[in-house]
This record gives C-alpha cells, structure tokens and sequence, in this order.
C-alpha cells in the first residue's frame, strides 16, 4: 500500500514536471544570447521622492529628429498644460505641447536660427487644456488619433523605419511596446508603472485601435510580480539575456522583422502610461518618473516630476564632492545624450546618469594588469570578478583608428542582420546596399554595445542617424 501510494504520488509530480515543461517549451519566450551587461555603481534605490515648484521645464526640438519645427507661442505667451508650442513644418497635425501652465519664457537658438530649445516658466495654477476624457473602447479609430494629436501625445508615438515620429497619415503594420530597459542603471519600469497601471492599460486600449494588425508587448523573463503580465489586447513576448534583450529594435526583429514598404509604431511603457491618462482625464499630464543613478551619486533613487524637467532640480545635494569633474547624461550611459547642469532632461528619457568625465590621462595604462579596469574580454584580469559593480569614466582611451573587419560587434549584436557592414554601406551611401542589410529595422540604441566595444573608436551611433537622414532625403 506504502509503495503504491509514493507511485502514485511520484506519477502527480511527473506529469505536473511534463506540464510546466511543455507550457515553458511552448510560450512566448526568446532567450537573448549575445548581448553584454555592464554592471555599474549606482543602482537606484526603490525609494521616491516627489518634486514640486520648479522653476522652468524646457521640451527640446532636437529631441525630434526628422521635425522641422514651425513656432505657434512666443516669447511671453500665456500657456496651459497641454498649449501647442510648436508643430512640425511638413506634418502640421503632429504638434509638441506644454508640460505645465505659465509662459514661454525663452526660445534658445543655434547656429542658422536653429531651435534648440523652449523654456517655460510655470505659473502655480497647473492649468490644463481641456481635451476628450473617454474610454477608448467607446471610440473611433478617428476620433482617439485625434484626441493624441491635438494633445501633443502623439510624439511618444515612434516609427520605424529611421526611428522618427510617426507619422499620422501611415497606418502601421504592428505597433511594439516595451516594458523594460535593460542598459546598465536604467528605470525599473515595473517600479514606474506599480501605480499606474490602468493608465497603461488605457493607452494601450487606444493604440490597439490604430492598428488593424496587432499589438505586441516585450516582457522581462522570469520576473514573477511582474504587472504587465495582466496586461490585454496585446500579444505578449518574454525576453530573457543580456542587454540589448530590452531594446524594442531587438523584440521587433525576433518577433516579426519589417520588410521593404512596412511601418510599425514603436513605444516604451513609460509613454503609454501618459497617453492613457489623456483618455481618462481629459487632460495632457506629461507626469514622470525619473531614475537618477551612477557612481557621482551620493543617494541613487527616483523622483516624481514632469518631462523637461532642469536637471539641476533632480541632482540638488546629489552629486559627490570629491573633485572628480563629472559627465551629467540625460538617459543612459550608451545612448544618453551629455548636458550642463542647467539643461533640461530629454523628451522620452526615464533617468539620469552621472558618471566620472574621465579627462585625466592614465600613464601607463596598457601595462597595468586591469583589475579595476571593466572589459568583454580577458584582456584585464578584471575577468576574474564577474559580480563586481564598476566605476566607469567617459575616457575613450584613444583615438579614432582605421575601421577594420574584427568580428567584435556580431558578440553583442543579436539582431539577424550584419552590424559591420551596414554601417560600410552608410559610410559609402549606397542605398541599396543599406537596405538590402536591414537599415529600416534598426535604430541608434541597437549599436550601443557596438561603440563600446569597437576598437575603431568611431561614433557609430551618430553613424546611423546619418544613414537615416540620407535615406529619407533619397526617398523622398
């Protein structure tokens, strides 16, 4: 009897193993296998503290590539959250809003009366325009593209091929949400989104019907309080790897690559959530939490506040005094943007990074065995620590080399497409070669790793933006 009962019950367990076996064997997951994470000092701490009475936020033009922007407010001209700022000159539907009431009390320009910036200084009343406060599943296609657009949500909204705004006359093939960012000391978006999840749920049940095709949302792996697993009207995939696992260009091309005519609509988590809270409350609430991290912190953590934030309110008491001259960037330390002390913070970024500059010379460096030294391969014995947290400066060590075949970036790269030659076909602008190796499928983000690595020392990211810019000038 003893022995039939532990049968039977030996039977239940192996059946149940087979069951989550197959169910595993048959999900939605895709293990990322090339790839590089970089573990950096810093991390944020899971601790919020909420900002109020700034005294200016600023939305950046150069944010946008492709827009050439046309000006509606002025210098001195009475705003609303929500109040166009500026529209594109060849889209005039797609219009870039106000994040808060006041004024506009500056518009910064370069070189050729170029817009660099649009500085507003808040006036208290957090006034807002007033636009349609409805469920989207009571909606018209036409009337929720209507309502992003006169919001200003519509510039969350992002195409590829080139990795510019949408734009609202192309109906997308697919649209692809990601709701995570696996670059060192980027936001945890399950930490973003804890509270807003109806808001994201909504912004997703009005992107779902701007699409006849489907919606698909990237899934960290393995993470079992996940809230974007209750998550519907979407088609969800799991990732699990290294960096770039998170990075949108990646999901789509292990999901369904785009081909030659295709466009699809692309968004992070964090921009869904603004777009579902114009459908539920009628107005353009740009709210943002911002992941502050990096080694010259003094407290890694989050802060509540709204987007174009001035940095110098976030890192107040934050950064390190210990003389070191230190790199503020507006994103991530692989596809961040570097700003002063007094800008403001980029458009879609969700953290801020501060780093060492790095701009003392190290003696000798190359005959030092490297413990302290981060690299991908062995060539420090930094090797031998693979756990430890790294303090990284903006040192290049070097500078620009002749650019040869070494086999690196197909390493970190795990796109279905071949890294090194497309940016060949970019520098030599030839089209058809460009798009016969995957230009419309990738973006700047998606070479990060491979200017890390890259021994050539070349700005392979700004590489790419030039390729985009030459293809869509050629095509018109």
């Amino acid at each position: 009897m003893f022995y039939k009962t532990f049968l039977n019950q030996y039977l239940m367990l192996f059946l149940w193993s087979f069951k989550q076996f197959l169910m595993y064997a048959m999900s939605n997951v895709i293990k990322i296998k090339k790839g590089l994470d970089i573990k950096l000092a810093g991390l944020p701490e899971k601790k919020l503290h909420t900002l109020s009475s700034l005294s200016s936020y600023g939305i950046k033009p150069t944010n946008f590539p492709g827009i050439t922007p046309k000006v509606v407010s002025k210098i001195g001209t009475e705003v609303k959250a929500g109040s166009t700022l500026f529209y594109d000159k060849y889209n005039p539907d797609v219009v870039f809003s106000s994040p808060v009431s006041g004024k506009v009390a500056a518009i910064h320009r370069g070189e050729r009366r170029r817009i660099l910036e649009f500085v507003i200084e808040p006036d208290g009343k957090n006034e807002s325009e007033v636009f349609k406060k409805e469920n989207p599943e009571n909606l018209s296609k036409e009337e929720i593209k209507e309502n992003i657009l006169k919001s200003g949500c519509w510039p969350f909204i992002r195409q590829r091929p080139f990795n510019i705004t949408a734009n609202p006359n192309i109906a997308p093939r697919d649209i692809f949400i990601t709701s995570f960012d696996s670059a060192p000391l980027a936001a945890d978006y399950n930490y973003i989104v804890k509270d807003d999840f109806s808001a994201f749920q909504t912004g997703v049940n009005a992107l779902k019907k701007l699409t006849e095709g489907n919606v698909y949302l990237g899934i960290k792996a393995g993470e079992t309080a996940n809230p974007f697993s209750n998550t519907a009207n979407v088609e969800k995939y799991e990732f699990s790897g290294p960096h770039p696992a998170g990075n949108v260009g990646v999901q789509i091309n292990k999901i369904k690559p785009i081909n030659k005519g295709e466009v699809v609509w692309t968004l992070s988590a964090a921009d869904v959530i603004i777009i579902g809270r114009l459908f539920e409350t009628g107005t353009y609430n740009p709210e943002r939490i911002i992941a502050l991290g990096g080694s010259e912190i003094k407290h890694p953590q989050y802060y509540k506040t709204l987007l174009g934030t001035n940095v110098s309110e976030i890192l107040k008491e934050q950064l390190k005094d210990n003389g070191i001259n230190k790199r503020i960037i507006s994103g991530n330390v692989l596809t961040g943007e570097k700003i002063s002390e007094n800008e403001y913070i980029g458009f879609y970024d969700t953290s801020v990074t501060v780093i060492p500059e790095g701009d003392k010379p190290e003696f000798f460096g190359w005959a030092k065995p490297g413990f302290n030294k981060f690299s991908m391969s062995r060539t420090f014995f930094s090797w031998l620590n693979p756990k430890k947290e790294w303090v990284l400066d903006a040192n290049i060590h070097g500078g620009e080399r002749p650019f040869i075949v070494t086999g690196e970036m197909e390493k970190v790269f795990p796109m279905d497409i071949f890294p090194m030659q497309l940016i060949k076909a970019i520098i030599i602008k030839d089209l058809d070669l460009m798009e016969e190796l995957g230009i419309y499928e990738v973006a700047e983000e998606d070479f990060a790793l491979c200017e890390v690595i890259n021994t050539s020392k070349i700005e392979i990211q700004k590489i790419i933006r030039e390729g985009f810019e030459f293809a869509i000038k050629e095509l018109g």
